[in-house]
C-alpha cells in the first residue's frame, strides 16, 4: 500500500518492525535517499553522509551488539514502563513484541540506510541532530509513501563505539540512527499517539494552547 497525501503519509507512518526480507530495488532506496538531502541542515553544510547497507556479514555483527543492548536496556526497560500516551497496555505489549522481533530479525532486513554526519574533531552537540535527524524523517516517510516499512533506532548508539567500528566508519564520522527498510508484514494504520493538547502550550510552560 502505498499513497502520496502528506497528512495521511504522516498519520498512518507506524514504526514498521516486522519486514520480509525481500529485495528491496534500488531505483526505490534511491528515491528515499533523495528525501533525505532534501531536507533542511545547519547552515546547508551538507555533513550528512548515508551508508547503505546490504552485506549480510555486516548486519550480522551489528545485530549482536543490537541484542545486547535489548537484553541488558530496552528489553527491562519496556517490561517496567507504562504505555506511553494514546497506547493501551494491550498495545503497547504487542509493540514490545514487535521490538523484540526487530531485535532476533535486524540482520535480516535487506537494506539499512545508516544515517551519519562527517564531523572532523569536533565533538557532536545537542545542535547536531539538527542536520541529520530532519533527513531520516524523510527518508521515512518516503519509504512510507512508497509502501515500504522502516523504522527509526538508535540502539546500537548504547555500544556506539563498537557499533561504529562493526560498521566500519571511519574517525570523525559517527551515526545517529540506521533505518530498516523492507516490505512490511503487517499493515499501515493510525499512529498511537496522545491528545494534542497534552503536548502543546502558549505563551507559558502549562498554560494550554487554545488552538487545540
Amino acid at each position: 500500500m502505498s499513497g502520496t497525501d502528506l497528512f495521511d503519509v504522516m498519520q498512518t507512518m507506524r514504526a514498521m518492525r516486522r519486514l520480509k526480507p525481500d529485495p528491496v530495488p534500488d531505483e526505490l532506496i534511491r528515491k528515499i535517499l533523495q528525501a533525505a538531502v532534501c531536507a533542511p541542515n545547519g547552515g546547508n553544510t551538507q555533513r550528512w553522509r548515508f551508508l547503505v547497507i546490504k552485506d549480510a556479514g555486516i548486519k550480522k555483527k551489528v545485530q549482536v551488539i543490537y541484542k545486547r543492548a535489548f537484553d541488558e536496556v530496552v528489553g527491562p526497560r519496556y517490561l517496567n514502563s507504562a504505555p506511553p500516551p494514546g497506547v493501551s497496555k494491550e498495545r503497547y505489549l504487542r509493540q514490545h513484541a514487535a521490538v523484540e522481533y526487530l531485535t532476533d530479525h535486524f540482520h535480516e532486513a535487506p537494506v539499512w540506510i545508516v544515517a551519519c554526519l562527517e564531523e572532523g574533531t569536533a565533538a557532536p552537540t545537542r545542535m547536531s541532530g539538527a542536520s541529520i535527524y530532519p533527513a531520516v524523517q524523510n527518508m521515512l516517510l518516503a519509504a512510507r509513501a512508497l509502501g515500504l516499512g522502516a523504522t527509526l533506532t538508535t540502539r546500537h548508539l548504547l555500544y556506539e563505539k563498537d557499533s561504529e567500528a562493526a560498521l566500519g566508519l571511519p574517525s570523525g564520522v559517527h551515526s545517529y540512527a540506521i533505518l530498516p527498510i523492507g516490505y512490511p508484514m503487517g499493515k499501515f494504520g493510525p499512529v498511537g499517539r496522545g491528545p494534542l493538547a497534552e503536548f502543546v502550550y502558549e505563551d507559558r510552560w502549562g498554560q494550554p494552547y487554545r488552538g487545540v
